[in-house]
């Protein structure tokens, strides 16, 4: 028997992304008497599992995420929620942020956890970033061109991608400077991009000073920034 509307070449549609189901009600109390439907909030936004398996996500469907969706990247195709930071990760970011706010010069804005498209298929959201003022302050996605600089601060579930993964894509899209701080104690290492491309010809990170005390640079301002002022 064929189902109505179905035909030949007829599918379900899949929805971009989906509500994870957070249950019914508690049992053992009766459902209210109403002659009108109960309203009920949907469960948490999470994404498709099928497009997950195939990997098919794009910054198209990023700009289309509901407002109420968590912090995600896109790598590959595949939407990875970011788990929440801790608040010693939260600190540093946000008196880095205030420092670079109010040292950098007027061609540039401090922002945090803004995305940053790296390709058709992957966004990554650097803790704080170093942007050309111009950019449209409508836009929550940035181009690699719009970024002088990329800041990761390593928690213990982000070792391996804040060390080698991310400085990795932030080269090979141009990005000019990157610092990955780490934590406990509180150690910036500062880098920019080589003169000289790694394997295969992609551009790579050179280390340019590093420092738990003071970390003096010309680029991409000339400053020097006590690492005391985004210790917590």
């Amino acid at each position: 028997m064929t189902r109505p509307g179905a035909g030949a070449g007829a599918g379900p549609t899949e929805p971009s992304h989906r509500r994870c189901d957070v249950g019914g009600p508690e049992r053992g109390y009766a459902e209210p008497v109403s002659a009108e439907p109960i309203p009920t909030s949907p469960g948490p936004w999470c994404p498709d599992p099928i497009r997950q398996q195939r990997a098919d996500y794009t910054l198209a469907d990023l700009r289309n995420l509901p407002d109420d969706a968590p912090r995600v990247e896109l790598v590959d195709g595949v939407i990875r929620v970011t788990p929440s930071p801790t608040l010693g990760h939260q600190d540093i970011a946000s008196l880095l942020w205030r420092w670079l706010a109010e040292h950098a010069p007027r061609h540039l804005r401090a922002s945090q956890a803004v995305g940053v498209a790296l390709s058709a298929n992957t966004s990554r959201q650097p803790d704080v970033l170093l942007r050309h003022a111009e950019v449209d302050r409508d836009r929550s996605l940035l181009h690699p061109a719009d970024v002088v600089l990329a800041v990761e601060i390593v928690s213990p579930g982000t070792r391996w991608t804040d060390r080698f993964a991310k400085p990795g894509e932030y080269a090979a899209v141009g990005i000019a400077h990157y610092w990955r701080i780490e934590q406990n104690p509180v150690h910036v290492y500062a880098y920019r991009l080589g003169e000289q491309p790694g394997p295969a010809g992609v551009p790579q990170y050179e280390l340019v000073t590093d420092s738990a005390d003071v970390i003096e640079l010309t680029e991409p301002f000339v400053l020097k920034l006590p690492v005391a002022d985004i210790t917590p």
